[in-house]
């Protein structure tokens, strides 16, 4: 720095000197942020600054420099078909036409805040204070975007909260994406009601109506048929019940029938091998007497059986007594009655 520009320096301050006492302080809030303006600038530059101020208290000179304040927390844009509220005090709720070309109202409420950061630039480009960057930006741009998002709906889509909300996010973004630059954050975009023309609305309410009976209608054939169901099932219970008793019958009985069948079969193969052997045995005595020793023994039986008895045989023949023909001796002799004879 040149020895000439250090004189001009001192000679400055000391002329200033004596007005310094009159600096004024400057509070910023816990919620706010300071601009400062220089008006006058000796070695600095004029205009405003681009430093943000934070919470503390500053002391600036009132005539060389200007102060502004802008409130940091949230601000809400509240824009209502009530006339005692919102924004407003008049109508002031968004009026667009849906997709499928029904007109609509809408209530919105967009809360956004001043980026701390960009408070000079509001200061510079766009305004002094929060009102008039409302008036100026936000209100603008608020009232404008949200009427296409929200216009792409169908009617009947703002019966559904879930696609309301899928638009509400949409605006928030794309007004991000607009006001950001101009150091404005938009945090929600909300809706609150909605309303249609008097005579789509009261088709609209006809409608809901008429939905709700078929609902009804629903619900009941819903619950007759889980009725009749539930019956075809107990039915189905009961029956299988009498299918299992009847099957246990069955196989107890197949069970006792296979019992007895094995017991007579057993039976009958003991009476048949009995039988067998009984026939066996006739069969050997049958060839025992008709050997030799057969035949004396059968007239041995035969004697036994006529010992004791009185016998008187007749010979028969040609219708009478036929003496000649028959031969008594031998026959008493066969049958062994002459021994018998001679004992006595």
């Amino acid at each position: 720095m040149s020895k000439l520009k250090k004189i001009f320096i001192i000679i400055i301050l000391l002329t200033v000197a004596p007005l310094l006492k009159g600096c004024m302080p400057h509070t910023v809030g816990s919620t706010e942020v300071g601009v400062k303006v220089n008006k006058f600038s000796i070695l600095g530059k004029k205009g405003v600054e681009d430093n943000s101020f934070g919470p503390g208290t500053y002391f600036f000179f009132p005539i060389i420099n200007d102060w502004y304040l802008f409130d940091t927390r949230i601000q809400n844009l509240e824009m209502t078909i009530d006339r005692e509220s919102g924004d407003i005090r008049a109508r002031d709720d968004l009026l667009f036409k849906t997709i499928d070309g029904n007109d609509i109202s809408l209530d919105v409420i967009i809360s956004y805040r001043i980026d701390f950061t960009k408070a000079p630039d509001i200061l510079r480009d766009i305004a002094i204070n929060n009102e008039q960057l409302k008036i100026n930006i936000v209100r603008i741009i608020a009232r404008s975007k949200p009427r296409d998002i929200f216009g792409e709906l169908k009617t009947e889509d703002f019966y559904v909260s879930g696609k309301r909300a899928e638009k509400s996010q949409k605006a928030l973004d794309k007004l991000n994406e607009m006001l950001n630059p101009y150091g404005v954050i938009v945090e929600s975009v909300l809706t609150k009601d909605y309303r249609f023309n008097a005579a789509y609305q009261k088709a609209i309410e006809d409608k809901k109506v008429a939905d709700q009976r078929a609902e009804k209608n629903k619900s009941e054939t819903k619950a007759t048929k889980e009725e009749y169901i539930r019956r075809l099932y107990d039915a189905e219970g009961e029956v299988n019940k009498m299918v299992a008793k009847v099957d246990g019958e069955f196989m107890q009985a197949k069970i006792g029938a296979d019992a007895y069948y094995e017991k007579q079969k057993m039976l009958a193969q003991a009476i048949e091998s009995e039988g067998i052997a009984e026939a066996k045995s006739i069969k050997k005595m049958n060839e025992a007497l008709t050997s030799s020793g057969g035949i004396t023994l059968v007239k041995l039986k035969i004697a036994e059986a006529l010992k004791g008895k009185k016998i008187i045989v007749l010979p028969v023949t040609q219708g009478g007594l036929d003496i000649k023909s028959t031969d008594v001796n031998k026959l008493i002799d066969t049958m062994g009655v002459k021994s018998l004879s001679s004992e006595r």
